[in-house]
């Protein structure tokens, strides 16, 4: 069995943290090191963690404060010893053989450096909201540009959060690890320059779900993202031959799009997220 580095950067996660171990602990492909950092959080999330140590897959670490997720996600990677990496937030969930089925894309397709999955956005009781989104119709083997110039066009990140995802750690490592060029696209970045480096295997089930929270609601937020694509795709365009100038233009008048969508989309999850919460106490 491939052994497989789970890391899960927490701050601030006490709502949820049990509720990611667990799904985790869960997994069909039980030959995991799972490496969790607790970056300085205010809450109770690392008094919460301490039930876990008992278990011998698990190592428990703490991050000092500052350094933005950035500091975190790369302090947990970089404690990674296994061929595969997969990093989970610390509110979000995965299904029970995601980790399985992954392994066994990767190794069948040695060309591959990165597999991605769809998945479901959820409220804060783990309801599905909006189902089996991201991947913009890719499945199976995907070579890596062709992933890359898709993603870009979209205008949004269709390999998803990064419980979505796995992908070799040696790859990762040789990159540069997570990449916050752009923070808003630190997830996507990182992928793009793992994906310059082999193909994406494409599992267009949802085998993971992404919590929204309510620092993705604000006009501001939604600009900012819009300006750091545009600057993203044109930096891919000025250093790699994976998009054109058309794809650039396209990207960047999409991401703009994109970026009015989702703050729509957020404002009506919100209120439905709201109506839940009233409706369940």
């Amino acid at each position: 069995m491939t052994r497989v580095s789970v890391v899960v950067p927490a701050y601030n996660n006490a709502e949820y943290i049990e509720r990611t171990m667990d799904s985790i602990l869960a997994q069909t492909h039980t030959d995991l090191e799972i490496i969790v950092a607790d970056h300085a959080s205010t809450d109770s999330t690392w008094q919460l963690l301490q039930k876990y140590a008992a278990d011998d897959r698990v190592t428990l670490l703490q991050t000092e404060a500052g350094g933005g997720a950035l500091r975190n996600w790369n302090r947990v990677s970089q404690e990674a010893t296994e061929k595969y990496l997969k990093l989970v937030c610390g509110d979000d969930l995965i299904a029970p053989t995601l980790i399985e089925r992954q392994v066994a894309a990767l190794d069948k397709n040695p060309s591959s450096t990165l597999s991605a999955v769809s998945r479901d956005i959820v409220d804060a009781n783990d309801r599905p909201i909006i189902r089996n989104r991201g991947l913009g119709g890719m499945t199976g083997l995907v070579s890596g540009a062709t992933a890359i110039r898709n993603t870009v066009i979209s205008g949004t990140n269709l390999f998803g959060e990064p419980a979505c995802v796995m992908l070799h750690t040696d790859v990762l490592k040789r990159v540069g690890w997570w990449d916050s060029s752009y923070p808003y696209l630190i997830d996507e970045a990182t992928y793009v320059r793992v994906l310059l480096e082999g193909d994406l295997v494409a599992i267009n089930e949802p085998l993971a779900s992404f919590r929204v929270s309510d620092s993705q609601w604000s006009v501001r937020l939604a600009r900012s993202q819009a300006s750091q694509a545009a600057g993203f795709h044109t930096w891919l365009f000025a250093q790699h031959s994976v998009i054109s100038r058309a794809d650039l233009r396209r990207g960047n008048l999409a991401a703009l799009g994109m970026a009015a969508l989702r703050r729509a989309a957020y404002i009506v999850l919100r209120r439905r997220m709201k109506a839940s919460e009233r409706a369940a106490s």
